[in-house]
């Protein structure tokens, strides 16, 4: 007789009574609502936000061909240093909508509610109602999702995207399923699209998961991963493939590459670049890379703990917590399974933001969110089920007071910002830590009242920290989490890099992080002159490129892309671009120099300012290429 393997796990914990299912819909609804509320209560006054991505979502709406590659002008001049998936979704509601702050910045905070609702559906799958919930509005309300999700970055896609092939890989574990898994896998390849190898730190997680829990055979469960990896492959890969297979001369030049590929730009200056800091073409950070002191410390740091680090060690002792608990358990055990997936992501995901030596942003640590949030929710469920048991108990009541006292820590360093808010958290969090441990003891009633303080003890410090975050508008490359955050770090250098003369010294407006703001009198100028150009004007980076482009509804060529290193447009190439009448003016500036990548932006700047007469709109150093050379 040959034994057959079970569909679902048997329990490791007690059975507890669920609400009706009306009370959950309403739970839920209220969660989704409060969501949408926070990420889009005043959600325009961001205006661009972050304008290199509204510039090539403006370009989107405007050319198909644009939208394909992720031009960052209508012209298809020279694409975004990332992959475009998140630019498809708001050039799309661009070309519905029309450009505005409202179009561009919406996609995203959709995404964060649909993040929330999902993340919400996936832990109720293995930890119940209560767990989802406590998961779902941990990951609202973390003021880094907020500041993302209010964004319009890559992460906010990103984000969602992991969330969908977690949501996968929990229904293909219950049952064995290669179809889910394999939408696990298409949602992964799709995130490569979105922000590229950061899609795939969560991959070992989701391939452990499903390895010890999948009720198969090891055989079956290794040629599903396998029919995953090849779904990932295709849903990634489909996109790179054509554009590589492209040629050269009828597309754009792949921004941040310095030889014109995709597979460069992903394995090297998104890729391995990022890890060991030898980004070439990298403006900022120290010489020869290095963007701060890494270590495990980072994450509480003052740049990044604000947005990530207030449930960061709760996670982790949930994380340990859970597994202690469910040691006995069958091998598919599924809290088991989902403790193994939300830590797997976790643990791999911080290690890298920790120790990476290339390019690295607070506001990065967003994929850390729904990790940090479903292993709360699972560990806070688990535990309190248990809570008739000491360790269980015990490690309930450590994770309240170790939450509060992070919160007590953080709320410290804003000094002037709500003062009332630390010793309210610290004393309510200590007080609920020191009642869970004899809860079991007290009577129901008592014990709801007691779960429900602490579940507003250790979630009050973050959402306000989050509120406050949505309060502040945000522009600019790298924004920041937290109440007195203005959004970027302006135009001049980070980390010591040195000013770059572009065509003449005669006053940018821009630089590389800000985009330019130009003028009336500046923006009707390049409004006039838009017949019969290509590009209405040219100047050096893409965010000064975007802020003209915003303003004029016509497509400015960033000369050197991003950082102005790229090594396009050639000299040769913009002269002759110039001949044919196909850029109307230069826009002089300020840029940064690199620590490496091509100079090319500089001596097109050169040879403009060599041949041809400035004048100064709006403070802006001009050059009309329409001119005879001097």
């Amino acid at each position: 007789m040959t034994a057959t393997l079970p569909r679902t796990a048997a329990p490791s914990v007690p059975a507890q009574p669920k609400p009706p299912p009306r009370t959950r819909s309403i739970a839920l609804a209220a969660l989704l609502a409060g969501t949408a509320l926070l990420y889009l209560w005043g959600l325009g006054s961001s205006g661009w936000a972050n304008a290199y991505y509204s510039a090539a979502a403006q370009a989107g709406a405007a050319s198909w061909k644009a939208l394909f590659f992720g031009a960052t002008d209508a012209a298809s001049g020279i694409t975004l240093d990332k992959t475009p998936a998140s630019v498809w979704v708001m050039a799309l509601s661009v070309k519905i909508f029309g450009l505005s702050s409202w179009s561009v910045l919406v996609p995203q905070a959709l995404e964060g509610v649909a993040a929330v609702g999902l993340l919400y559906a996936t832990v109720r799958r293995t930890a119940g109602h209560a767990a989802g919930l406590l998961a779902g509005a941990a990951l609202a309300v973390t003021p880094v999702a907020v500041l993302m999700f209010r964004f319009n970055n890559p992460d906010a896609l990103l984000t969602l995207l992991l969330v969908a092939g977690a949501y996968c890989t929990v229904r293909a574990t219950e049952k064995a399923s290669v179809r889910w898994l394999m939408l696990a896998g298409a949602a992964v390849g799709f995130a490569f699209l979105t922000k590229m190898l950061q899609a795939f730190l969560v991959l070992p997680a989701f391939g452990l998961a499903y390895l010890v829990a999948a009720p198969a055979s090891l055989g079956r469960r290794v040629a599903h991963l396998g029919a995953a990896l090849g779904a990932m492959v295709v849903a990634g890969g489909w996109w790179v493939l054509a554009v590589e297979l492209w040629p050269a001369s009828s597309r754009p030049f792949i921004g941040g590459s310095q030889v014109n590929s995709v597979l460069e730009l992903a394995l090297g200056y998104n890729g391995v670049g990022r890890l060991n800091g030898e980004e070439v073409g990298s403006v900022g950070g120290s010489p020869g890379g290095g963007w701060g002191s890494t270590g495990w410390s980072r994450l509480f740091g003052t740049e990044m703990a604000g947005g990530i680090a207030w449930l960061l060690p709760a996670a982790v002792l949930a994380l340990g917590l859970g597994l202690w608990l469910t040691r006995k358990a069958p091998r598919t055990n599924r809290i088991r399974a989902a403790l193994i997936l939300w830590g797997g992501w976790l643990i791999i995901t911080a290690a890298v933001f920790s120790l990476m030596q290339g390019i690295i942003h607070p506001y990065y640590t967003v994929a850390l969110a729904p990790a940090v949030a479903a292993l709360v929710g699972i560990g806070a469920a688990l535990a309190w089920r248990h809570r008739h048991d000491a360790v269980a108990a015990g490690g309930l009541a450590a994770g309240i007071a170790i939450t509060v006292l992070v919160a007590y820590v953080l709320l410290g360093r804003e000094t002037d910002w709500q003062p009332w808010l630390r010793p309210v958290v610290l004393t309510a969090g200590l007080l609920t830590a020191g009642l869970i441990i004899v809860v079991s003891q007290i009577p129901q009633v008592a014990q709801r009242i007691v779960a429900s303080i602490a579940m507003i003890a250790i979630l009050l410090a973050p959402a306000a920290y989050g509120v406050a975050t949505a309060a502040v508008p945000h522009t600019g490359a790298i924004p920041s989490a937290g109440p007195s955050s203005s959004g970027g770090f302006g135009g001049g250098p980070p980390g010591g890099g040195t000013g770059r003369r572009a065509g003449g010294m005669g006053g940018g407006m821009g630089g590389l992080l800000n985009a330019t703001t130009p003028g009336a009198e500046l923006t009707s100028l390049l409004r006039n002159a838009s017949g019969g150009y290509t590009w209405v004007a040219a100047t050096v980076g893409s965010n000064n490129a975007a802020g003209y482009q915003l303003a004029s509804s016509l497509p400015v060529l960033a000369v050197g892309g991003f950082n102005g290193t790229d090594p396009f447009p050639t000299l040769q190439q913009f002269q002759e671009y110039v001949r044919s009448g196909a850029i109307r003016y230069f826009l002089g500036g300020v840029m940064m120099q690199g620590n490496s990548g091509s100079d090319v932006s500089q001596q097109v700047a050169d040879w403009v300012a060599d041949n041809f007469t400035a004048s100064t709109v709006d403070g802006v150093t001009v050059y009309d290429l329409s001119g005879s050379q001097r």
